[in-house]
């Protein structure tokens, strides 16, 4: 009930988010709603781009750089994981980087071919899906690029309790990142998605180290949550194939909102090498 109270203040304050949700869709999966965006762009391309946002915030994350791939791709999709952002938030809930990639694989259409562009624990649902990409264990879809940025891929670089301190202390970060936040999976779900994280390491940094697919990483070094250079010092060891875009000294964890005319162009530069 808190929840509904919270939502309907947050489009009041903000009636960019209520545009956000009104322009939005919901789809069902397993019973439960799930909130994404699908925006039509460049005419006669055969472009599409997904979107995968971060912890603990939602699809909103992407509105700066929004219209721009729209710009370059025909389609450009993007949904809030659930128990994020305006999708359902059921409790008592076992939430897992499984099934988040289950419910990215149910939204999109069989066979489809992708980009993946993701952020922080999107990167991880990212990871997942290359995986099952690799083993071909759905069929589902076919990706042909990732971009990821500033997420913690390696669980002995990562620092995730600083992102309180990024939230604390953000500047005029703060209330965009705190608009959609789910308090309950913040204060709740991050124990179990780090345990995830270090469970399942080899699954999920393997299937990056052994695809072939262009893959590409945009890098906020003021980061503290995934530090410079103890971070980009092992994803380079790691994966020497992978290029790399490293933003100004200045941006932090959130670069798509904090530089996205930077991060649009570091993304959009991958993009067209391809």
């Amino acid at each position: 009930m808190r929840e509904w109270w919270v939502q309907v203040g947050l489009l009041a304050l903000f009636p960019a988010l209520h545009s956000w949700k009104t322009s939005g869709k919901f789809f069902t999966y397993k019973g439960l709603r799930i909130f994404y965006q699908d925006s039509v762009g460049v005419v006669g391309s055969p472009e599409i781009v997904v979107l995968l946002h971060g912890f603990p915030t939602s699809s909103y994350d992407w509105y700066k750089i929004w219209e721009g791939l729209t710009l370059r791709f025909h389609r450009v999709i993007a949904l809030d994981f659930l128990g994020f952002g305006f999708s359902d938030k059921p409790r008592p809930h076992h939430y897992s980087i499984f099934e988040q990639a289950s419910i990215v694989e149910a939204l999109l259409l069989q066979n489809l071919r992708i980009n993946l562009l993701s952020h922080d624990y999107g990167d991880i649902v990212a990871q997942e899906l290359l995986y099952r990409y690799k083993q071909n264990r759905s069929g589902r879809l076919t990706i042909k690029s990732l971009c990821l940025s500033n997420g913690g891929i390696f669980p002995e670089t990562h620092r995730p309790l600083l992102l309180q301190k990024v939230l604390k202390d953000g500047g005029v970060l703060s209330p965009i990142l705190t608009r959609l936040m789910n308090f309950f999976v913040f204060s709740r779900g991050l124990t179990p998605y780090i345990n995830q994280r270090k469970k399942f390491r080899r699954r999920w940094v393997g299937a990056l180290a052994s695809v072939t697919i262009p893959i590409h990483f945009i890098y906020g070094p003021l980061d503290p949550i995934n530090p410079y250079p103890e971070f980009l010092e092992l994803y380079r060891k790691t994966l020497p194939r992978s290029t790399v875009s490293i933003l100004d000294d200045q941006i932090s964890h959130y670069p798509q909102l904090e530089d996205p005319m930077s991060f649009l162009n570091a993304y959009m530069g991958f993009i067209n090498s391809l």
